[in-house]
């Protein structure tokens, strides 16, 4: 099984900038696709980012320039940079591995993390 550990979150005023990571942990050691959802209050859940192991990346429209997702496939590691936030960034932001085969095994729903909290407010 995996377990995706996130961390980063926090609050920041409108303007700055915060950095998340997410580290895959478990027997699974190769993913092609990782990436970031998010979910804001009242709001379905979303996706920001992906990025694939040959660093081909997808972004919503609403971050394109703003925010950058890379990874360290040797770490198993994803990151999420994001400058210039805004108050409307302001949710649940969860990592993830989408389904697919991973060991010689279907995960119908692939991975989540527990998700990490981002707050943009003055």
């Amino acid at each position: 099984q995996v377990q995706l550990v996130e961390s980063g979150g926090g609050l920041v005023q409108p303007g700055g900038s915060l950095r998340l990571s997410c580290a895959a942990r478990g027997s699974i050691f190769s993913f092609n696709s990782m990436g970031w959802y998010r979910q804001a209050p009242g709001k379905q859940r979303e996706l920001v980012a992906q990025i694939n192991s040959a660093g081909t990346t997808n972004y919503a429209d609403s971050v394109k320039g703003r925010f950058t997702i890379s990874r360290d496939n040797a770490k198993n590691t994803v990151y999420l940079q994001m400058n210039s936030l805004k108050p409307e960034d302001t949710a649940v932001y969860y990592c993830n591995v989408p389904a697919g085969y991973y060991s010689g095994t279907y995960y119908a729903v692939g991975f989540w993390g527990r998700g990490t909290q981002v707050t943009v407010s003055s």
